[in-house]
């Protein structure tokens, strides 16, 4: 199996602590991350949000002091995908990284997914601006 990660990232111009905060909410996601959730609803402790992809269950690393926003898709069909991100200081703001790990996708679809995380990492940033 070919493996390939591309790591997108953004900086924000604001402390770690707030971005990492905002970000960890699953409510706001509906705010910043389009691509993934367009309504988010918890039930029983579990996160389930409408996507693209059809009703998803999200699973977030839990809260923690080191930034990291590792979350677990599942698909309507059970398939499970682990994604790496994480807020990280960089001088005076943050950096959120995320890591697009490639599955059997094309070239063109790498990209697309790449530039879909992009799009975003950038409205986060424009949303932390506004705060």
């Amino acid at each position: 199996m070919e493996t390939e990660s591309r790591h997108v990232s953004v900086f924000i111009d604001r402390p770690v602590a707030d971005v990492y905060r905002y970000a960890a909410d699953p409510q706001n996601l509906p705010a910043w991350a389009a691509g993934l959730a367009t309504g988010v609803a918890l039930q029983d402790g579990r996160c389930f949000a409408d996507s693209p992809m059809g009703r998803i269950e999200i699973i977030f690393a839990p809260a923690n002091e080191f930034g990291v926003l590792d979350h677990e898709v599942i698909t309507p069909d059970g398939t499970s995908t682990y994604n790496p991100m994480r807020v990280l200081p960089a001088d005076d703001g943050c950096e959120v990284i995320f890591t697009i790990r490639r599955r059997g996708m094309s070239d063109a679809e790498f990209d697309r997914d790449s530039a879909a995380v992009l799009a975003d990492l950038d409205s986060l940033a424009a949303l932390m601006k506004q705060c």
